[in-house]
């Protein structure tokens, strides 16, 4: 980017030299690559005017000129075809040296004296991208009133210098005069002037010239339109084009020099529409429809993808929006009345179209980078202010703003603890509130946090730390003074769950589990199929599923073990069982799932109910889990019968049991299958870090047997009570290994066997002691649990 600083200087005030400017910006995060001095290698070229014009007599093609250039009246010999008596143009005087490193000095030409030459923007060296196309060919000629003898430089601007700036794609709002106006104040600690617009006169209606504008497409966001009628069409001003051509943009008409000069001003690109030449009194932007095709203002006619945003009058294409409007629209010498466009559109759209058309403009590299909504507005008021101001044009009442977008100020919570750990700076809140308000972001100041209401302008600024850098940067990097790094070093390993995780597989694996992975989404009907009692309001459903089978995130793991196994069942596969460690996922207030891991386990042709018991009793005693209690626990898609629960301080660890024969038959499944569902988050917490290993026993065991005829309602787990209540220490295990229905035992009764070993840690027990507790716990079996032993 091009920055004029003599226009810079509109709306900043400072007096120091352009190389302090240069480094006070490069110092806050402006990058300035260079600093251009128009004027450099140029001298005594003046402003003159032409009184009187003869034919050269030896040649055709030149002219004797003579010039009033203010202390005197020079006689000049020109070959330049567009000279005339009243011209007021460059001189460069005898002595002068112009673009090129060329010296102008006295001598004749085809024997007639001249004193100095007439020059070209381009012997003024300016680049022809940036020259009008009436001035490419011929001497520059200054508008009526230019005063003469003064400085031909000064005139044009070019004894102010220009930087060039690399502004980096995060920051749109610094692609414009009074972005980096903004920024210059703020790292300067000086004041912005901003402009209020104000349109003094204004005449009619805008619905009495105008129709309407539809936005047909979600990637406009905003499209706002005023009117100028009664245009005069000429040159712009000589400060215009001066600033125009420095900040890199050729000067065509008034009315597009008005355009370009507020779209460099503020970063927001207008276009300008002849409005005598639409069809229909009405704005429709769109999308492109593959293979349409238009021309542009450069004449090319452009193949379109349905990724390109179009401007049309209802019929025709006037425009390619965000990029170049078309060619029979445009602006002419015959245009009288104009429609002005400030909108806002989707700035990938935009980059799509610019690169496929390999069209880049001004106004592209703008709006791919995104552009404050806002700005539509402001932008087109200000061109009308300034056409009302020079003179060219009426003003027309009214105008017209369409689109969908949000006008609510974004505010940041910023924590001055924050800000001084990051930066290594101790601040006060009063000294971080100064420098917010330098770059014009209002701060309401807490006890020791503050609220920062962003400008809409600031497209950049999303989060605390967003606003810590702009602190940083303002302060100066070069300020903050360099300190010895400092930290703990700590040893890299797993955490917790992970090393849970390990030695669960391990374990696993041992007994005999396959370690199972099934994916994390899955079909609505699986459970259904699995019997799986869930709430749909648990369920997350996914946006852009893979199919149906696909469409929401699991709650449970359970469906997919028993798929699993039906699957290991239909290819023939014998003596299956695996495990798997995953997580399901829960809808929160939060924009993401809450994720919460389960331990699956399942098998068929392994063992039975008791052998899953066991293998999940052995897993949690290898982790240190060890006071667990087992209930009876009806589960849907478990055996009404066969089911149970593990308690674990109170609270439920999960399930487990055979698989119910309906869910087997919804599978396919023609064997019994067992499977379980732990809370893998709380087996964790409850995990032990360290073992305390004991001696190996010294003595051996008694071992006693006994088998109890009770209600079929009484868990087995009242039994192990008993038992451990007077075995004590002495009993060191309990286990079921038993329970009979049918022949012999009366109906709504069973059999449970179980048996009892005892030890002691310091002797040999004697069968007495023995004897006595097992007498007690018979006792107490039979008399709280109504059982009765059989013989």
């Amino acid at each position: 980017m091009l920055l004029p600083i003599k226009w810079l200087k509109d709306y900043v005030d400072f007096d120091f030299d352009v190389k302090k400017l240069a480094d006070g910006l490069s110092d806050s995060g402006s990058h300035v690559e260079s600093i251009i001095i128009p004027s450099q290698g140029l001298d005594k070229i003046v402003v003159g005017q032409i009184e009187k014009i003869e034919k050269h007599p030896d040649a055709d093609k030149l002219v004797i000129c003579t010039v009033n250039v203010g202390t005197e009246v020079l006689q000049i010999v020109t070959g330049a075809p567009n000279v005339f008596e009243g011209a007021i143009v460059p001189v460069a005087l005898h002595g002068s040296s112009v673009a090129g490193g060329v010296k102008i000095k006295r001598g004749k030409l085809r024997g007639v004296e001249s004193n100095g030459m007439l020059c070209s923007l381009e012997e003024l060296g300016f680049e022809n991208s940036v020259i009008p196309k009436e001035a490419r060919n011929g001497i520059f000629i200054f508008p009526k009133g230019t005063e003469i003898g003064k400085s031909a430089l000064e005139t044009l601007f070019m004894d102010n210098e220009i930087l060039e700036l690399e502004i980096t794609p995060n920051r749109p709002d610094c692609l414009s005069i009074m972005g980096m106006a903004v920024e210059t104040a703020a790292s300067f600690d000086i004041k912005t002037k901003h402009n209020d617009v104000n349109i003094k006169n204004e005449v009619g209606d805008f619905s009495e010239n105008f129709d309407d504008i539809i936005i047909e497409t979600e990637n406009c966001k905003r499209y706002y339109s005023k009117i100028l009628k009664n245009i005069k069409i000429g040159p712009s001003p000589l400060w215009m084009q001066a600033y125009l051509m420095q900040a890199g943009v050729r000067p065509i008409s008034n009315i597009v020099d008005l355009t370009n000069f507020v779209m460099l001003e503020y970063g927001q690109p207008l276009h300008a529409f002849d409005l005598d030449t639409l069809k229909n009194k009405k704005i429709v932007v769109r999308m492109a429809k593959d293979g349409e095709e238009t021309v542009t203002l450069d004449g090319e006619t452009r193949k379109l993808t349905s990724d390109d945003i179009l401007i049309t009058d209802g019929s025709e294409i006037i425009g390619l929006a965000g990029v170049m409007g078309g060619l029979d629209s445009e602006i002419t010498e015959k245009t009288v009345n104009v429609l002005l466009e400030g909108a806002n559109f989707n700035k990938e759209n935009i980059r799509k179209t610019s690169r496929r058309l390999n069209l880049r403009s001004e106004a592209s590299s703008r709006f791919e980078k995104g552009i404050d909504v806002n700005l539509a507005k402001t932008a087109v008021d200000r061109v009308c202010e300034l056409a009302e101001m020079l003179g060219i044009a009426e003003v027309v009442g009214g105008s017209k703003d369409v689109g969908s977008f949000s006008k609510e100020e974004r505010e940041i919570k910023l924590r001055k603890e924050k800000v001084n750990d990051l930066i290594g700076v101790d601040f006060s809140m009063d000294e971080i509130s100064n420098i917010l308000n330098r770059l014009e972001i209002e701060t309401d100041v807490k006890d020791d946090y503050l609220i920062a209401k962003i400008p809409s302008i600031r497209l950049d600024l999303e989060i605390e730390e967003d606003l810590i850098e702009e602190i940083a940067r303002i302060y100066g990097y070069h300020n903050v003074k360099p300190q010895k790094l400092r930290g703990t070093l700590t040893v890299g390993r797993k955490p917790k769950f992970r090393n849970v995780e390990d030695r669960l597989k391990n374990l696993l694996i041992g007994l005999g589990y396959s370690e199972f992975m099934t994916y994390s989404f899955v079909s609505p009907s699986s459970y259904k199929k699995s019997n799986y009692d869930e709430d749909e309001n648990n369920i997350i459903k996914i946006l852009n599923p893979l199919g149906e089978d696909y469409s929401i995130m699991r709650t449970t793991i359970v469906p997919s073990m028993i798929e699993a196994l039906a699957k290991n069942y239909a290819r023939g596969n014998e003596n299956v069982g695996g495990f798997e460690i995953g997580n399901t996922f829960f809808p929160t207030d939060d924009e993401l799932p809450a994720e919460k891991l389960k331990l699956t386990m399942g098998f068929y042709d392994l063992g039975d109910f008791y052998y899953l018991k066991e293998s999940i009793e052995k897993i949690l005693w290898y982790l240190g889990i060890n006071e667990l209690e087992v209930k009876r626990k009806k589960v849907s898609f478990l055996h009404p019968g066969r089911s149970a629960e593990f308690i674990l301080k109170g609270e439920s660890l999960g399930v487990f049991g055979e698989v119910h024969p309906k869910v087997l038959e919804n599978y396919g499944l023609k064997k019994k299958a067992y499977v379980a569902e732990l809370d893998f988050d709380k087996i964790v917490e409850n995990t032990i870090d360290n073992y305390i290993y004991k001696e190996l026993p010294k003595y051996p065991t008694m071992k006693r047997d006994f088998a109890f005829v009770m209600d079929r309602d009484v868990d087995s787990v009242e039994l192990e009570k008993i038992s451990r209540k007077y075995g004590k220490d002495l009993l060191v295990s309990f286990k079921v290994f038993d329970i009979y229905e049918g022949e012999n035992i009366e109906v709504g009764k069973k059999s449970v066997a179980f048996s009892l070993v005892f030890r002691a840690a310091d002797r040999t027990l004697e069968d007495s002691e023995v004897t006595e507790i097992c007498e007690k716990i018979v006792a107490e079996i039979e008399s709280e649990i109504k059982a009765k032993l059989r013989s």
